[in-house]
């Protein structure tokens, strides 16, 4: 393989330049102690993969209403980014640098997580199925009153300052995978008929005024977004969510944001309505920096990037079966391959 250009710098914005295009993709690990806060051997499994370019954290709650899956870390109190400093620490000293990936699940959780009370969402929208990794069924969400959204968007706010705080050199938003910001996005799951719901840019408003309050709060090269435009998990596409999501882009293009980021499983899924891949319709209408992710292999990135289709790679699946990721692409070694059993630990 020609591994010259994944393999060399990168100027993610004006204050963050990479050392290579290889991104270590936020992977949901339910590690977290008791606390929900990170522990030793989360700051050394993140620790091990410093080589990579970029290292974007484990999904990570900005609020306890925003967990949905066991042992998930927060960033919401001071324990948490009290070990957050050592996990940031760690990744430093060994010269890398990491992101913190900003959470809130919406519907997609139980009240087991949430003392009792029901999961928030923009609408009363029942999500169907079980829980990930536990026998609990999803039920029906409670409305967010219009005040609380509000209140979300200062939690966003109040985690990237404390991702910032922790030693994180930037914060990705996540708006992918069916959660919180892509609930707001989405017809089939927001009804609201307020401000934030009933046309285009009431579905966009929850989205932009994040990105526009954490940029206000730790400037915009410092800030990444995730998106699903394909509705692939936790979430039915509505004909017109294509065109929600194409106007927030077209804004974020005005912010100049550090990146965009695809959120799939395999981005060799196609979509009618995205008029091809998820990662090409983010980069018909996304200017800047595009990170794409799933399930590719580094030859199939290698050639992707050097035809533009964009601009660096988050690995995953390999990156945790591989910590020695971007050493093995350099030795043209055979990468271990990944298999479940390997989420049981860190490693």
């Amino acid at each position: 393989m020609n591994t010259a250009k994944i393999l060399e710098s990168f100027e993610l914005s004006r204050s963050i330049t990479l050392k290579n295009r290889i991104i270590m993709a936020p992977l949901t690990r339910c590690f977290a102690d008791k606390d929900l806060a990170p522990t030793q051997l989360i700051s050394d499994y993140y620790a091990r993969r410093s080589d990579t370019g970029l290292i974007i954290s484990e999904a990570t709650i900005v609020t306890p209403s925003g967990q949905g899956y066991p042992n998930t870390p927060g960033i919401y109190h001071q324990n948490q980014i009290n070990k957050w400093k050592e996990v940031t620490g760690s990744v430093h000293k060994n010269g890398g640098q990491i992101f913190c990936q900003l959470w809130h699940v919406g519907r997609v959780s139980h009240p087991t997580y949430l003392t009792g009370n029901k999961p928030v969402a923009p609408s009363s929208v029942a999500l169907s199925g079980k829980v990930p990794r536990t026998e609990f069924e999803y039920g029906t969400p409670r409305a967010l009153e219009n005040e609380e959204v509000y209140d979300l968007i200062k939690k966003f706010k109040q985690a990237a300052l404390n991702a910032i705080d922790a030693g994180f050199d930037g914060v990705e938003i996540h708006g992918a995978n069916g959660y919180l910001l892509n609930q707001f996005i989405h017809q089939y799951t927001n009804l609201r008929t307020d401000e934030f719901g009933g046309s285009l840019k009431g579905r966009a408003k929850f989205t932009l005024d994040i990105v526009e309050q954490i940029i206000e709060a730790i400037g915009a090269d410092r800030v990444g977004i995730r998106f699903s435009p394909g509705a692939y998990m936790n979430q039915q596409h509505t004909e017109g969510d294509e065109k929600t999501y194409a106007y927030i882009l077209e804004e974020l293009n005005k912010k100049k944001i550090a990146y965009v980021h695809t959120g799939i499983f395999d981005d060799t899924t196609t979509f009618d309505y995205l008029g091809g891949t998820a990662t090409s319709f983010l980069r018909k209408h996304f200017k800047g920096n595009l990170i794409a992710s799933g399930s590719y292999t580094a030859a199939a990135a290698i050639e992707a990037i050097a035809n533009d289709k964009f601009d660096l790679i988050a690995i995953g699946r390999d990156i945790i079966a591989n910590p020695d990721y971007v050493k093995k692409i350099i030795d043209n070694e055979k990468l271990t391959e990944y298999n479940q059993s390997m989420l049981s630990e860190l490693y």
